[in-house]
């Protein structure tokens, strides 16, 4: 599995997904790459949803108290179109946002300061008055590129943390 992780179905070969090639030309064109490997490739897709880690503890929790306070809580994932109603459907917390910028349906990938700026423009947020908080520090600092505030996410207490800091409910 680490060897076809790593060889076949890549990060880099996902991140496509991420950016909107539709996963069914992603599925053909590793299956012409690798033919031999054909019905792996195709579970991956299919069975994609299995690979997903699942929510990280205490962070929905926070989410939640966000929510509940009457802080409008919105993303901007790499993700894939395709994918993404997969997962709302799969984790609750998905669908708590108010709104979401997915990569694959703009064609953009974080830390692209563009996607952080469609983000702001759609639906008219003033990019200092947000807080963009992630898990990679490259995203991390193409959001503070395009004029947010942000901070990168290690463990729910830390973020708690950072979020009081930033003049929110924690």
């Amino acid at each position: 599995m680490e060897w076809f992780l790593a060889h076949v179905c890549t990060p880099a070969w996902n991140r496509e997904q991420d950016r909107g090639r539709r996963w069914a030309d992603a599925v053909d064109l590793l299956a012409r790459r690798w033919p031999e490997w054909r019905a792996e490739i195709e579970a991956f897709d299919a069975r994609w949803d299995e690979t997903v880690a699942g929510e990280v503890e205490g962070s929905v929790a926070l989410m939640r108290a966000l929510v509940a306070a009457g802080v409008p809580v919105y993303a901007i994932t790499n993700f894939s179109h395709e994918k993404f109603p997969i997962a709302q459907q799969r984790y609750e917390c998905l669908r708590m946002f108010r709104c979401v910028v997915v990569s694959g349906a703009e064609g953009l990938l974080k830390p692209d300061a563009a996607i952080f700026r469609i983000f702001c423009e759609r639906y008219g947020l003033a990019p200092q008055r947000c807080l963009f908080v992630d898990d990679v520090a490259a995203n991390v600092e193409g959001a503070r590129a395009a004029g947010l505030r942000a901070v990168r996410f290690v463990d729910p207490p830390t973020l708690r943390r950072d979020l009081a800091a930033a003049g929110f409910p924690a």
